[in-house]
C-alpha cells in the first residue's frame, strides 16, 4: 500500500513552492522523517520528509514545477522496494532491445531530454541541485570526485569550486579532447536553467527598491588597525570562552547599533505617510548559501555582546549553507549589513531591502598609505558604503552615522564604554 507525500504548510502567507530537488529516486529505500525533497520558497529551502518508512515510489511532479500546499508530490510504497523499482525499470529494457540505435536518438528530443535530465545529474554519491549541476558542467567536473559538505553529504556549489581549484592538472585534461574537429560544433553552448523561487524574489524585491526608494550612497573609509590588533591578541581566549572565532562581523553589528541609537531616522522605515521610529536594532546579516544570498536577522542586537552576535551569526552561516533556516529568522529587519569584503570587493553601492531604510556595505581590508599625524604610514583600511533612503535620511545624519561607526571601530574602547 502506498502513502501520499504532499506539500506540507511552509508559513504565514506562503502557498506554494518550487521544486528545488529530489533526494530520493524511485527505488531508493527511505526511513520515517528522512528529507525526499527539497522545495523552493520565496525566502528558503524547506526540505520535506517522509512520513513512513519504505521505498520512494514515483514522483508526482518534476524538478522546477511550482506545487500548492497540500499538493502531493511522491508516493512511498510499503515492503522491500519490490512495488515501486520494478515499473520504471520496464520501459528502460524493452526500449533497449527494440531498437538498439534509436537510443542517441531519443536523448536530443526536447520533450524527454527535459524530462531525463535532472535525473541524469543524479549518479552522484548525493542529489545535485539546478545550482550545483551547472557549477558542475562549468568547470566539467565529475559528481562523483567530489565530497560533499552540505546536509546528508548533499554536494554544495562551495564544494564544487573548492574542487575545481584544488585541481589546476585538470584544465589541460578537457583541452586534449577539442583537438578532434568536434571543437567548432561544440565551442559555443548555452544552458538555459530557470531562476530559482529566490532568485526570482531577490530580482523583484531588489528592483522594487529602485522603483520606489530615493536611493542614494555615501562613502567612508576606516581604519582597521586596532580592531586587527584586538583581534590578534584576543581571538584565542575568546574562541575557548566562547566556542566561537572572533571575527570583524561582531564589531561591526555592535558599532551599528551604538550609531543607529544616535540617528534614529537610519533605523526608521517609511509606512504610506508615516514614519515608523524602532527603539530595538533588528540587524539584517546578509549570508551567502548554495541557492543564493539569504539575510537572518540577529534580533534586539542592541542587547548582545560580541560574543552573543557572533554566536548568532556563526549559527546562521551554518544553517544557511545546510538549508535549515526557518523563514521566520528571514522575516524583519530594520536595518542591514552586508559584508561583500569575503569576496574581495574593494567597493560597491548596496541596495536597501525595503522596508528598511538603509543598508551598510562593508569591503576588503587593503594596506593603502594614509596621513597620520603628518606622517605618510600604511595602515589596513575598509571602504565603508551606506546606502539610503533619502526620502527620510538626509545626507547629514548618513554622514554623521557612518563618522560615528568609523569613530567606533577606530578605537573599540568606544564599544565597551557605549560612547
Amino acid at each position: 500500500m502506498a502513502t501520499e507525500v504532499t506539500v506540507p504548510v511552509l508559513g504565514e502567507s506562503i502557498t506554494e513552492a518550487t521544486v528545488g530537488e529530489w533526494l530520493k529516486q524511485p527505488g531508493d529505500p527511505v526511513k520515517a522523517d528522512e528529507p525526499i525533497a527539497s522545495l523552493e520558497t520565496d525566502k528558503v529551502s524547506v526540505e520535506v520528509p517522509s512520513p513512513v518508512a519504505g521505498v520512494m515510489g514515483s514522483h508526482a511532479v518534476q524538478v522546477g514545477d511550482t506545487v500548492q500546499v497540500g499538493a502531493m508530490l511522491a508516493t512511498i510504497e510499503a515492503g522491500g522496494g519490490a512495488a515501486a523499482s520494478p515499473a520504471p525499470a520496464a520501459p528502460a529494457p524493452a526500449a533497449a532491445p527494440t531498437t538498439p540505435a534509436a537510443a542517441p536518438t531519443a536523448a536530443p528530443a526536447p520533450a524527454p531530454a527535459a524530462a531525463l535530465q535532472p535525473e541524469a545529474s543524479n549518479d552522484s554519491p548525493a542529489a545535485l541541485s539546478p545550482s550545483v549541476r551547472r557549477a558542475v558542467l562549468e568547470y566539467g567536473l565529475d559528481p562523483s570526485s567530489i565530497t560533499g559538505t552540505g546536509k546528508d553529504g548533499r554536494i554544495t556549489r562551495e564544494d564544487v569550486t573548492a574542487a575545481a581549484a584544488s585541481k589546476p592538472a585538470a584544465a589541460p585534461a578537457p583541452a586534449a579532447s577539442p583537438a578532434p574537429a568536434a571543437a567548432p560544433a561544440t565551442g559555443r553552448k548555452e544552458e538555459r536553467v530557470k531562476m530559482t523561487r529566490l532568485r526570482q524574489t531577490i530580482a523583484k524585491r531588489l528592483k522594487e527598491a529602485q522603483n520606489t526608494a530615493a536611493m542614494l550612497t555615501t562613502f567612508n573609509d576606516v581604519d582597521m588597525s586596532a580592531v586587527i590588533a584586538a583581534r590578534a591578541k584576543y581571538k584565542d581566549l575568546f574562541e575557548k570562552k566562547h566556542g566561537v572565532r572572533l571575527g570583524f562581523m561582531g564589531f561591526f553589528v555592535k558599532a551599528a547599533t551604538m550609531a543607529l541609537k544616535d540617528i534614529p531616522s537610519v533605523n526608521a522605515s517609511i509606512e504610506g505617510d508615516e514614519i515608523v521610529y524602532h527603539d530595538y536594532a533588528d540587524i539584517s546579516v546578509a549570508v551567502s548559501s548554495p541557492g543564493g544570498l539569504v539575510v537572518p536577522v540577529i534580533r534586539d542586537a542592541q542587547d548582545l555582546t560580541v560574543a552573543g552576535i557572533e554566536k548568532t551569526i556563526g549559527d546562521f552561516g551554518k544553517r544557511a549553507k545546510d538549508g535549515t533556516l526557518k523563514m521566520d529568522e528571514m522575516r524583519g529587519g530594520t536595518f542591514t549589513i552586508s559584508n561583500g569584503g569575503v569576496f574581495g570587493s574593494l567597493m560597491s553601492t548596496p541596495i536597501i531591502n525595503p522596508p528598511q531604510s538603509a543598508v551598510l556595505g562593508l569591503h576588503r581590508i587593503e594596506d593603502r598609505p594614509v596621513v597620520v599625524d603628518g606622517q605618510v604610514v600604511v595602515r589596513p583600511m575598509m571602504y565603508l558604503a551606506l546606502s539610503y533612503d533619502h526620502r527620510l535620511i538626509d545626507g547629514r545624519e548618513a554622514v554623521t552615522f557612518l563618522v560615528a561607526l568609523k569613530n567606533a571601530i577606530e578605537d573599540p574602547t568606544r564599544i565597551l564604554i557605549d560612547l
